[in-house]
């Protein structure tokens, strides 16, 4: 016997639990499929064959097959991937949330590879690394123009090896050689939890990895030993993982053996139903559950089952809309491949998969489920639910988009690079409760940005640009011309003035960066819980005379 994981995951974030499987499955093909399969095996044994005796320059067999494998299994859908061996404790980290390394996230720009992130009290941190640091070298080799994933690799290894890093700090303008010993790293499902008033209280579940249940299973015990007769889970930008672990999760506010998902898909030997299997921790308390746009698989499974089971309300915006299962398989030499194998459904019965990969567009783009073919579901109290696009919340907050100033300043770092002066600058801050970004800091912002001679365009100004193109390609733009540049004067920006215009929404974000400096994930979570529109929409609706009833009632 074997085991296989099954997973449901987004943006290659993976899940769910093990089940036992004989070790040789059979699939019939017809003639034909056989024909042709080994016709196009042929084809591309001899292709490859061609390649490496005659391409001009030389061929690396292992590139350029793993580019091939990539692309066919990308035209599938984005769920369906391929590990190689050198891969595989990616994919570990995936289930397990654990890796030997540093403690860092890194990103690439025009700078080089800069430390976008360090987690507090592990290698990276203790040995001095700072976000926005600069790794310049990775054991002696210049690391430049090299990827991310490449560097990453550099930088895992075995726990209590050393790794050799020089970095250039851009503020202090100094180089360093810095050695940090790996360690294990195990990145906490739960970054904080913690209450928001004398009766509320919070969790923040990032991703569905082991020991998430365990984890979310404390800060609730912790909570209510604090008294809290109110819970929001904040689900808000989890993008999945472990579906054992989003089961469990479910259980602990529900009676045991209740049934939350069902999988169904080509092997009908694997499909299964799981329910609840532990007993529950609180089946009363109210629980609102936040979720948004990038709340994906094993977040939608937790906020869609508490839906359909009317257990809790659900605010914010409509979720990402992934109900696809993928079940890893063990291939040759160490590989992994990690497909889609079905489709999952939530207790009411309904699938929330929203992107239809079967029938592509004819460009070869992917369309959502049409309306057409959506149908209604009913909740445990007989509430009107959907299938086909996500789930859509009880309670809408469907916030504006971000001000095209802040989206340019946060794409560009320029509020990173802020934070980053602001820390070298102030060797402590007010706690996460007492921060604040006050206006003379903020003026010192407005100088900063103006030092960097920001220049940005926002939609409308990218839509006008559109609009004149197309008219004067349609020789349309003699006619609207003066319109159009009336339009262009009104729209025209002023750093300084958006600056002040969008103030309040900039220091918000100001501030989460520089929390982040010295309070880490953690820091940054408690604020969101405090100043967050999606919280203080929560607490209404608790606050408010019944309504949290009326919505799990009408």
């Amino acid at each position: 016997m074997k085991k296989f994981k099954l997973f449901s995951d987004f943006r290659s974030y993976i899940f769910i639990g093990t089940i036992l499987l004989s070790s040789f499955v059979f699939i019939s093909f017809n003639d034909t499929d056989d024909f042709e399969l080994a016709k196009n095996l042929d084809i591309y044994q001899t292709l490859i064959r061609e390649l490496r005796l005659y391409y001009v320059d030389e061929i690396h067999s292992d590139k350029i097959i793993k580019t091939s494998i990539d692309k066919m299994l990308a035209s599938l859908d984005p769920y369906t991937v391929y590990y190689p061996e050198s891969k595989i404790e990616d994919f570990k980290f995936m289930t397990t949330g654990k890796y030997g390394g540093v403690g860092a996230l890194i990103r690439k720009d025009t700078a080089g590879i800069v430390i976008e992130e360090v987690y507090k009290d592990y290698p990276a941190y203790k040995a001095g690394i700072r976000p926005g640091d600069i790794i310049k070298s990775v054991e002696g080799i210049p690391v430049t123009d090299a990827n991310t994933s490449d560097i990453s690799d550099l930088l895992k290894g075995v726990p209590n090896t050393a790794v050799n890093v020089k970095i250039f700090r851009p503020y202090t303008k100094k180089i360093k050689d810095i050695s940090i010993q790996r360690q294990q790293i195990r990145v906490k499902n739960v970054p904080y939890y913690g209450m928001i008033n004398a009766e509320t209280g919070y969790i923040k579940l990032t991703d569905f990895t082991q020991r998430a249940y365990e984890e979310v299973k404390q800060a609730l015990i912790s909570l209510k030993k604090q008294n809290a007769k109110y819970l929001v889970f904040d689900l808000r930008g989890n993008p999945g993982g472990l579906l054992n672990e989003a089961v469990d999760i479910v259980s602990l506010f529900v009676e045991k053996g209740t049934p939350v998902v069902s999988m169904k898909g080509k092997m009908t030997r694997w499909n299964q139903s799981m329910s609840t299997k532990k007993a529950p921790v609180d089946k009363d308390i109210p629980v609102i559950v936040l979720i948004n746009r990038n709340s994906a698989s094993a977040s939608e499974i937790v906020a869609g089952a508490l839906q359909d089971l009317d257990r809790a309300v659900i605010l914010g915006e409509r979720s990402f809309g992934k109900g696809l299962v993928q079940t890893t398989r063990d291939l040759s030499y160490n590989t992994k491949l990690k497909i889609t194998t079905a489709k999952y459904y939530i207790p009411s019965g309904r699938c929330i998969q929203a992107l239809d990969y079967s029938h592509r567009n004819p460009d070869g783009s992917v369309g959502h489920v049409p309306d057409s073919l959506i149908s209604e579901f009913k909740t445990k109290n007989g509430r009107i639910v959907y299938d086909g696009g996500g789930i859509l919340p009880d309670v809408q907050n469907n916030k504006e988009y971000m001000n095209p100033l802040a989206q340019f300043l946060t794409k560009n770092y320029v509020i990173f690079d802020y934070a980053n002066r602001y820390y070298y600058e102030h060797d402590s801050i007010e706690s996460v409760d007492n921060f604040k970004i006050s206006e003379a800091e903020y003026n010192k912002f407005i100088k900063y940005v103006s030092s960097r001679n920001i220049k940005y365009q926002s939609n409308t100004d990218k839509s006008l640009q559109q609009l004149i193109k197309t008219a004067k390609a349609e020789k349309y733009y003699d006619k609207i011309a003066d319109e159009i540049n009336k339009l262009q004067e009104q729209l025209k920006h002023n750093v300084q003035d958006d600056l002040i215009y969008f103030k309040e929404d900039i220091k918000r974000i100001l501030a989460y960066e520089i929390i982040k400096r010295y309070y880490f994930r953690s820091g940054l979570y408690e604020y969101d819980s405090k100043h967050s529109s999606d919280v203080k929409l929560a607490l209404k609706v608790f606050k408010e005379n019944g309504k949290y009833n009326q919505i799990l009632n009408k």
